[in-house]
């Protein structure tokens, strides 16, 4: 289960940078809308007659779709939702717990955190409570050990599935850090009394130790070598895409793609600046890797997480076009927002003919889809 579900981070709504629509975008953006359209209708049509979408032990599936439809270009947020919309909320509601998750099968953190971004999405007063609740149960599953407040443990800052405490990823991190970003406005006006948060500096810290660079990264395996220098990988004792040897002879965890994007986000989120040197090197490195036909490192496999991790992490950090190695810029948004449409099959939905980490469900790939090109469509208005 761990691999089937270490990429299904919740793709939800980000920080939009107020800019003008350059003329090369208008079209875009239209078609960015009808194609946001058929896919949600899409959806809706999979809804099950409880409100849930796809395995209901897995309330995040649920949450991901609950996400793409209020995300929606045409939704109206301020109106009553729409029967099945209202209905989809209020059965993800009904999982939360007395700790506070939001969960059924384990995987309280994957599960929790998904649900907190698509109540957040939702823009209700009436969720409130319950993204209250489920915050501090997402803060509490923070780890760390050895001695309190000190990052003396490799795993320490991080954050697990929380169903276990065998270890601690950037995946459910990156997860966890985005739902406390995104949900913390609720919070601030003091509204619900005080409230904790998470240790950010030992959260950068555990980022810092998923990443390939020597200078920030206390972790023996870290490499400059030119190949890996500012990638990121799953954990800091595990890369997805495998090891291999340094020039130097040392075992270094290889960088990818998907959890590159993954810890560009979250370093954004941990309102690490532009000019810090782990910000630039992870820029750098997906500079010199950038591609829209492979998640680079890992193929096909999780291409759809690699798209919206994309779209979150360049609409997040960039304000125009992406610097790529040599000095060229790539229009980012036009090409993956043209890549996108073309993809969308018949009736409306995506899918991936690989179908690690669930991407040959529908349901999921659609709802990645859809919050991708809705994260395009927004960071251009």
């Amino acid at each position: 289960m761990k691999s089937t579900v270490s990429l299904l981070i919740a793709c939800l709504s980000l920080p939009v940078f107020a800019q003008s629509v350059p003329p090369r975008h208008e079209s875009l953006r239209q078609e960015i809308r009808l194609a946001i359209g058929r896919g949600n209708q899409w959806l809706l049509s999979r809804q099950q007659a409880d409100g849930q979408w796809g395995d209901g032990q897995l309330p995040a599936i649920t949450a991901l779709a609950l996400n793409a439809i209020v995300r929606d270009p045409a939704f109206d947020r301020n109106a009553p939702f729409p029967a099945p919309v209202e209905k989809g909320f209020q059965w993800l509601l009904k999982q939360q717990k007395e700790d506070g998750g939001i969960y059924n099968r384990g995987l309280t953190v994957y599960n929790t955190a998904a649900s907190v971004t698509a109540l957040t999405a939702a823009g209700r007063r009436d969720f409130e409570p319950a993204i209250v609740r489920a915050r501090k149960h997402l803060i509490e599953n923070q780890w760390d050990l050895g001695k309190e407040k000190e990052s003396d443990q490799s795993n320490d800052g991080g954050v697990g599935y929380g169903s276990n405490k065998e270890h601690a990823d950037l995946s459910n991190t990156v997860l966890a850090i985005e739902a406390l970003a995104l949900s913390k406005k609720i919070i601030d006006d003091g509204r619900h009394g005080d409230q904790p948060d998470l240790d950010w500096n030992a959260a950068i810290t555990f980022l810092s130790r998923c990443q390939n660079l020597e200078a920030t990264n206390d972790m023996e395996w870290a490499s400059d070598d030119p190949k890996n220098k500012g990638g990121f990988s799953y954990s800091p004792h595990e890369s997805k895409a495998g090891e291999e040897k340094t020039p130097e002879g040392r075992t270094a965890l290889r960088s990818y793609g998907s959890m590159s994007y993954a810890g560009l986000l979250s370093l954004v989120y941990a309102k690490v600046g532009p000019d810090d040197p782990r910000v630039k090197a992870v820029k750098e490195w997906l500079g010199r890797n950038y591609t829209l036909d492979e998640n680079p490192g890992m193929g096909a496999q999780g291409l759809y997480y690699y798209y919206q991790a994309m779209a979150k992490a360049l609409g997040a950090s960039t304000f125009g076009d992406f610097p790529l190695e040599g000095g060229r810029e790539v229009d980012w948004r036009g090409e993956l927002g043209n890549k996108l449409l073309t993809l969308q099959r018949e009736d409306g939905s995506w899918v991936n003919s690989n179908g690690r980490w669930m991407e040959s469900d529908p349901i999921l790939v659609t709802s990645y889809t859809l919050l991708a090109l809705a994260q395009i469509h927004d960071s251009i208005r």
